[in-house]
């Protein structure tokens, strides 16, 4: 059973990264544009871009404007990464629809289901939401296309980096009025960073690869919040330079790199199986099959890019250099 759900995620996973990369070429101009433009605006530092707007007024990361008169009292959350930001800063009373991927915190799973990887737009109209989030790979445009038609205000998120992740939980503080506490969550994730990072910086950098599906081989990228984890957990990514955020690979390609660390994201509704993980062990020459460096981290702190997004980082930052960490307990 577990094998099975742990394929149905695979498949989750590897349609969105399919249909990002299929409606990507359209979007990218604008998206970096965009991006950048908020960035120079002072993103940075935590503070998200809202210049020249009125102050109700949200810009998305499609570039899209939504004007909210008032707090929204029954909100539609599309993407596990959003759900959790939302109990997080204390708006579980407002979560009136989730998808059936999320699952924390456990008070998530008792919430009314719109659907899986994709929502049903019929189960969305049915909960009479006056706001819905979504992350961009998990909103079709059609979807979105009919909520906007429906004056429905949807706002759309996509974290490419640890930065982003922290002024969306931001960006959401202000628009739901929960401006301290999610000042107060980024802040001590923030904290939580610079920590990893100043025990990491002056220690050696392993070769790693990150196993977000094993059949075909997909890893992770320049471009993926996953890459920057690496980065700042001490690792150098087998896959830096590739050109897409999560590019597949061959197996020669691997070899030639011999990592010295591999981590596969693992978890019941999500990650990579157990037997894909053995599958491995045949490539006795790759140092980290030599050195038994095979390192198991749940798929939900790593992939989702939410408030535990920092306790996946301290896990993989131990993981390759646990030497850094003598002082804490084991994880």
């Amino acid at each position: 059973m577990a094998e099975r759900e742990g394929s149905v995620a695979i498949s989750y996973w590897l349609f969105a990264i399919s249909y990002l990369l299929m409606t990507g070429l359209a979007l990218a101009d604008g998206t970096e544009e965009i991006s950048m433009k908020r960035r120079q605006q002072g993103i940075l530092t935590g503070m998200p871009f809202m210049a020249n707007l009125a102050p109700r007024t949200f810009v998305d990361d499609l570039g899209r404007k939504i004007y909210l008169a008032k707090p929204p009292a029954r909100i539609v959350s599309l993407a596990p990464s959003i759900t959790e930001v939302l109990f997080a800063i204390g708006l579980s009373e407002q979560i009136v629809g989730v998808t059936q991927f999320c699952d924390y915190p456990p008070e998530a799973r008792a919430k009314p289901k719109v659907g899986a990887a994709f929502p049903n737009i019929e189960s969305v109209l049915a909960l009479q939401p006056d706001l819905v989030l979504a992350a961009r790979e998990f909103i079709r445009p059609d979807v979105l296309s009919k909520l906007e038609q429906l004056k429905i205000a949807t706002y759309i998120l996509e974290a490419k980096t640890l930065e982003d992740i922290l002024s969306h939980i931001q960006t959401l503080g202000r628009m739901l009025e929960r401006t301290a506490a999610a000042d107060g969550l980024a802040t001590s994730m923030r904290r939580r960073i610079a920590d990893v990072k100043a025990r990491t910086e002056p220690l050696p950098r392993p070769r790693l690869l990150y196993v977000l599906n094993s059949d075909p081989l997909v890893t992770v990228g320049p471009g993926s919040f996953i890459h920057q984890l690496i980065e700042l957990a001490g690792g150098t990514n087998v896959a830096a330079r590739a050109r897409a955020a999560y590019p597949k690979l061959n197996l020669e390609e691997v070899l030639s790199q011999d990592p010295e660390v591999i981590v596969f994201p693992v978890g019941m509704s999500e990650g990579i199986p157990a037997h894909e993980q053995q599958r491995w062990q045949r490539w006795a020459t790759v140092s980290a099959v030599k050195h038994g460096r095979f390192h198991r981290i749940p798929s939900v702190l790593l992939d989702r890019p939410g408030p535990r997004i920092v306790e996946g980082l301290e896990m993989l930052a131990k993981s390759i250099h646990p030497e850094a960490f003598s002082d804490r307990n084991a994880p």
